[in-house]
């Protein structure tokens, strides 16, 4: 009796401690969304910027007006299949504020390559369908796809939304940790 009361307490134990994200087959998973602010800082002394930095993140360049999301969960399997579920992704200012712009969305997951000693950091971006999926009127998307070139391991996971018009980014997933 008493080594099957430490068996089960072992295995309650081992299913505690196991990484949420690694569990049922997932590569990763992402909980809550962070819209898109096209610039990340600004120069000059003016009411104008003279000089802006634009908010890059992996190489992707951002849209031209700030874009709001109000939640986004992502799961992403061993085998590239991709659920992502988005809601209130919609323009956080200019004249359509609060609208959709009749936009389109695809997700694409970024894994960094692990570097050689001397090398610069690399990724790789996996991506679903580029033609996207349309916003709801209110910014809600569902994206069932599979992501092309799949892998089993995703170091320093990055998820974004991107528009299919013109492949900038709308929101990034936040990884479960």
């Amino acid at each position: 009796m008493k080594t099957t009361s430490l068996v089960m307490a072992l295995g309650i134990a081992a299913g505690v401690f196991a990484t949420p994200a690694m569990a049922a087959g997932n590569l990763v998973q992402f909980e809550g969304g962070i819209g898109v602010i096209p610039v990340s800082t600004g120069q000059g002394t003016a009411t104008t910027s003279t000089t802006v930095n634009r908010n890059f993140v992996r190489g992707v360049s951002p849209p031209g007006q700030i874009w709001v999301i109000k939640d986004l969960r992502a799961e992403v399997k061993d085998d590239g299949r991709i659920r992502v579920h988005g809601k209130g992704l919609l323009l956080g200012g200019g004249n359509n504020i609060g609208g959709n712009a009749n936009a389109s969305v695809y997700a694409t997951l970024f894994c960094e390559v692990p570097p050689a000693p001397t090398a610069p950091q690399t990724f790789i971006e996996r991506s679903t369908a580029p033609a996207g999926v349309p916003l709801d009127p209110d910014g809600d998307f569902k994206i069932d796809d599979t992501l092309d070139n799949p892998t089993s391991e995703c170091p320093s996971p990055v998820l974004l939304i991107r528009n299919a018009a013109n492949k900038a980014w709308f929101a990034a997933g936040i990884p479960r940790r």
